[in-house]
C-alpha cells in the first residue's frame, strides 16, 4: 500500500506565502511525476502544477510566475512554493503521485488553503 501525507495548507493574507509538502511511503518502486490538483466550490477541479522525476514541470497558467514545484527523489518528496497568493487561490489542495508499477495515481487526503483579509 502506498500513502500520501501532504501538509502546509492554512490562512494566510493576500499576498502572502505557503509551502505545501507531500511525502510518499509505502510499497513504492518508482515515482514518475507528483502534483497537486486543487478544487473550490463552484469550480472545476484545475491541476496546478506538476513535476516527473526527470525534473520537467507544468504550471497552470493562473499561477505561472507565482508557485514553484520542486521534488526530492530520494525522500520521495513533493514541495509547492506558493507565493503572492491570491483570494482566487482559495481551494482544497490534493498531491497525487504516480508510480511506474501502476496504472492510476495515488492520492493524499488534501489539505485546505484559504487567501483572506
Amino acid at each position: 500500500q502506498v500513502q500520501l501525507v501532504e501538509s502546509g495548507g492554512g490562512l494566510v493574507q493576500p499576498g502572502g506565502s505557503l509551502r505545501l509538502s507531500c511525502a510518499a511511503s509505502g510499497s513504492i518502486s518508482s515515482i514518475v511525476r507528483m502534483g497537486w490538483y486543487r478544487q473550490a466550490p463552484g469550480k472545476q477541479r484545475e491541476l496546478v502544477a506538476r513535476i516527473t522525476s526527470g525534473g520537467t514541470t507544468n504550471y497552470a497558467d493562473s499561477v505561472k510566475g507565482r508557485f514553484t514545484i520542486s521534488r526530492n527523489n530520494a525522500e520521495n518528496t513533493a514541495y509547492l512554493q506558493m507565493n503572492s497568493l491570491r483570494p482566487e487561490d482559495t481551494a482544497a489542495y490534493y498531491c497525487y503521485a504516480q508510480l511506474i508499477s501502476r496504472a492510476t495515481p495515488t492520492w493524499g487526503q488534501g489539505t485546505q488553503v484559504t487567501v483572506s483579509s
